[in-house]
């Protein structure tokens, strides 16, 4: 080196990170063509994590406060660049800084339905949104994994990462959690746990920790909403197997209505449509009468009942045994009891 570039070289005496702007996870102290002095002063703040990388490799790391850059304070560094103890001269080397602050409110969310196996349906479709947190609390890690030897690494280039690490735990939550699909939009608190449990090893695996998630909405397919509609009124009439008959039928009055008059099937349908809904409609009226009635009246109608209409009966129950919405106990129960008027 010759006198002037001697001269004109810059010796960096001051090493620290203001944090001029949100969102910046890593970044590289400039040092252009200029050297470190020896026993330079490293500021770290409460917020910050700083690490020494020598031609590649890992050097020293260091948490808040003010250190001094000697052979003792660097040893790592010092055994990579082959110093004795009496080195005192500047150096150069890279020099990384890094936020550990929370960043919160990070959005996650199923742009597309995630299919998950439930232990009630088999395969369903699943939507859901919500926001986590986290921060960076090992930088050789992260280093290692992510950011590497660019000036500056922020939030929003790791988003789409971790969004995606956030989707593809959905099914491993939705298992560990216990919750049957049909209600997991009313324990989102559970799902929320769930979620991060099965996610935090592989934010970990970046050097990051996991804070916290939340869920703020679930979506069911429609198909499945509307049995979930039906469990809401089956949760209205109880265990009461008359009273359900009658909610059944009153939910079956609008659509037999509805088909009869807009199937496009002519007289034959339109007569079709209104003798179902008048039949609907006596069975409804006979159900409301007898829920009315004593129940010494109640017991000498049920004697009455013919074998076809209890055989009917028992077929519709098994229907709705089928899609969920009566248990096997609740079917063999009625069963029984139906079986025993024959």
């Amino acid at each position: 080196m010759g006198l002037m570039d001697f001269i004109k070289k810059q010796f960096i005496d001051v090493l620290e990170w203001t944090e001029s702007g949100d969102g910046v996870l890593a970044w590289r102290f400039p040092m252009a063509d200029n050297e470190i002095q020896y026993g330079a002063a490293l500021t770290v703040r409460e917020t910050q994590l700083a690490l020494f990388v020598n031609e590649g490799k890992l050097a020293d790391q260091f948490g808040p406060g003010l250190h001094k850059l000697t052979t003792q304070t660097i040893p790592v560094l010092t055994y990579l660049q082959n110093w004795d103890k009496l080195f005192q001269s500047p150096f150069k080397s890279d020099l990384y800084f890094f936020s550990t602050r929370q960043q919160v409110d990070q959005r996650w969310g199923t742009q597309q339905p995630v299919t998950i196996r439930d232990k009630d349906f088999g395969a369903v479709r699943l939507r859901a949104f919500g926001n986590y947190s986290y921060r960076l609390v090992d930088p050789r890690k992260f280093h290692s994994a992510i950011s590497g030897t660019r000036d500056t690494y922020t939030v929003a280039d790791l988003d789409g990462q971790l969004r995606g690490l956030m989707l593809q735990h959905i099914s491993d939550a939705v298992a560990g959690s216990g919750i049957a699909f049909l209600d997991l939009a009313a324990n989102q608190v559970e799902f929320a746990q769930q979620l991060q449990a099965a996610t935090a090893p592989s934010f970990e695996a970046l050097g990051l920790l996991l804070e916290g998630v939340t869920v703020q909405n679930v979506s069911l397919p429609e198909e499945l909403q509307k049995l979930l509609d039906q469990r809401i009124g089956m949760g209205m009439v109880g265990n009461d197997m008359g009273r359900f008959m009658q909610y059944q039928t009153a939910q079956s009055i609008p659509e037999m209505a509805k088909g009869g008059a807009g199937g496009g099937s002519g007289v034959a349908g339109d007569a079709m449509g209104l003798g179902a809904g008048l039949a609907l409609g006596q069975v409804l009226a006979q159900n409301l009468a007898q829920g009315l009635q004593p129940a010494a009246a109640g017991a000498a109608a049920a004697q009455g009942v013919k074998p076809d209409e209890v055989m009917a009966t028992i077929e519709k129950l098994g229907e709705l045994k089928a899609k969920g919405i009566l248990t096997d106990e609740e079917f063999s129960a009625k069963k029984a009891e139906l079986l025993k008027k024959l």
